[in-house]
């Protein structure tokens, strides 16, 4: 199995809205991805506490596949993609975590 751990730091305004109401409009495409790609066993999508400090990520992203190549069928595949599109606006910064359990 493949885990894939995502974290997104959002600007304070972005697409004219706040981090706070970017962070929701995230957590909800990214979850609606569930269903719609075949090969993600597993998607949860966590938005930091009102209270996080300022150099904090606003959202936790985790996913499961079985293989390599479910996680980069899952990265090209055109639902994901659009999602990112609008994260890509809205983000000041990503880390990501990739490892075989």
């Amino acid at each position: 199995m493949i885990k894939h751990i995502v974290f997104f730091r959002l600007a304070d305004v972005a697409e004219g809205k706040t981090a706070a109401q970017n962070a929701a409009i995230i957590k909800s495409g990214l979850e609606s991805l569930r269903g719609k790609i075949a090969c993600l066993r597993s998607i949860e999508v966590g938005v930091n506490v009102p209270l996080a400090g300022a150099t904090d990520h606003h959202i936790a992203l985790t996913c499961t596949f079985d293989t390599w190549d479910d996680l980069a069928q899952y990265a090209n595949h055109p639902e994901h993609l659009k999602v990112a599109a609008y994260i890509g606006k809205c983000k000041t910064a990503r880390s990501a975590v990739d490892y075989e359990y």
